[in-house]
């Protein structure tokens, strides 16, 4: 399968906010917006970031929300989401399609409890089977500095070795343990660790509301019964 990229994700937002400022109901919201090329520049660096791991967007989206809470009903986060989730599935893979829809639909909750003080939006249901997000594939040479540094998600993760080897360090001290193609490395919630560059490799990382390790017991549960 072909990973989720920029240039989709810039043609699926050109898609999606035509038609949201076509819509009756989403339409006046969103003509507060002067500059719309300078706008779609922003939420392509937001969604890359989002989707992509890049870490491209630096700004607070849901400050900007909130400066215009007086034009903002609950209904809307509904119909936002019917509109990205149809542009979605037009223009992307099933899998990019459904990554994207679990995104949006957390980040409308995010912001629904924010603005009326309840998620007026249903999140989907987590699973311990499928990541909420997967990152873009890094090798030796673009393997983001944050990564190589000691930090932790608040998310479970599953580091996933596609090509080469990686060292893994879980501590602060200690030699660290080799990660080799075609294996992976779980990381529990605000779990302190980092990723130390060896060799020529590819990596990439996978997030689950969930201990993804589960779906492997169950398996296994099942294959005894």
């Amino acid at each position: 399968m072909k990973p989720l990229d920029e240039p989709e994700i810039e043609d699926l937002l050109k898609k999606f906010y035509e038609r949201v400022r076509a819509d009756e109901q989403l339409g006046p919201v969103f003509s507060v917006v002067q500059d719309w090329d300078e706008h779609l520049v922003r939420l392509g660096e937001f969604w890359s970031s989002v989707a992509l791991m890049s870490g491209k967007y630096k700004g607070n989206p849901l400050a900007m929300h909130l400066v215009h809470a007086n034009l903002i009903r609950p209904e809307m986060f509904d119909r936002w989401l019917a509109i990205w989730n149809a542009t979605t599935v037009e223009m992307l893979s099933d899998d990019a399609a459904r990554l994207l829809q679990a995104k949006a639909a957390r980040i409308a909750a995010r912001f629904s409890l924010a603005l009326f003080d309840r998620a007026v939006v249903t999140v989907p249901e987590a699973t311990h089977e499928r990541p909420f997000k997967t990152s873009v594939t890094f090798d030796e040479t673009s393997l983001p500095s944050q990564l190589q540094q000691f930090h932790s998600v608040r998310s479970w993760s599953v580091i996933r070795v596609d090509e080469g080897q990686v060292l893994y360090h879980g501590d602060l001290v200690g030699p660290g343990s080799l990660v080799e193609s075609g294996r992976s490395q779980t990381v529990p919630p605000d779990t302190i660790h980092r990723l130390e560059v060896i060799a020529p490799m590819k990596v990439h990382v996978e997030f689950f509301d969930q201990d993804p390790t589960l779906s492997n017991q169950h398996q296994k549960g099942n294959d005894h019964a």
